[in-house]
């Protein structure tokens, strides 16, 4: 995806009704700050609705580090928030310590939510959600909530599930459990090809057993 496809594509989707954007950095050439830079904010002018910066150095091989967040974020005030999924905690206070309030940041991480929410967190970009919503935003209320000790009792049982989330075939192993609970199907797309053999099996054990152990939650409580 080019710049100018990007920002073509933010026009065409402003024009189409979208309401805000995720902005992510070039996905098929590694950049260094500048280009990386160059190819968001060409996007952020682009537009004047409100987006969110995704930073996923592990995915895409660029880094966005807080203080470069900060500039982009005092050159362009339509960003305001960050999809943050480095998995590394300090990202998020330092961002704290750099930006005011009005600057959101949410994590991308699906087992690194509550730590991340007693860091500075306010939001939860998941991807078990679609599988357990419930679960999802029961875990999400409590650690919001500082009700630790209810908040790591849900998580200690989601954790295995969560789990799921990471590495490299994660989107196969989040449909299985979609599909599991009834929500969808598991099929994929090449070049992903669907599990297998003893990867399969192993997957489908976290699964069947975090099922099994689903905890009764109290409407309300």
């Amino acid at each position: 995806l080019s710049t100018a496809e990007a920002v073509r594509f933010a026009k065409e989707a402003k024009a189409a009704g979208a309401s805000g954007f995720m902005v992510l950095p070039p996905y098929a050439y590694s950049s260094d700050y500048r280009e990386m830079k160059g190819h968001v904010t060409s996007v952020l002018a682009a537009t004047d609705l409100p987006c969110m910066l995704y930073n996923n150095p592990i995915a895409y091989k660029t880094d966005f580090l807080p203080p470069q967040v900060a500039e982009i974020v005092r050159e362009h005030p339509n960003a305001q928030a960050i999809k943050e999924s480095t998995a590394d905690l300090r990202r998020i206070t330092w961002l704290r310590t750099l930006m005011n309030d009005d600057f959101k940041i949410l994590i991308g991480v699906d087992d690194l939510f509550v730590e991340a929410t007693y860091a500075g967190a306010v939001g939860w970009i998941a991807g078990l959600v679609n599988a357990m919503p419930e679960e999802s935003v029961r875990l999400y209320e409590l650690a919001r909530a500082g009700r630790k000790e209810e908040a790591f009792e849900l998580y200690s049982w989601f954790l295995p599930l969560l789990r799921l989330d990471i590495g490299t075939k994660f989107v196969q192993k989040i449909k299985l459990a979609v599909e599991y609970a009834g929500w969808g199907s598991s099929s994929v797309r090449a070049p992903r090809y669907a599990l297998e053999g003893e990867e399969l099996a192993e997957v489908m054990r976290t699964i069947e057993e975090g099922f099994a152990n689903r905890p009764n939650l109290k409407v309300g409580a």
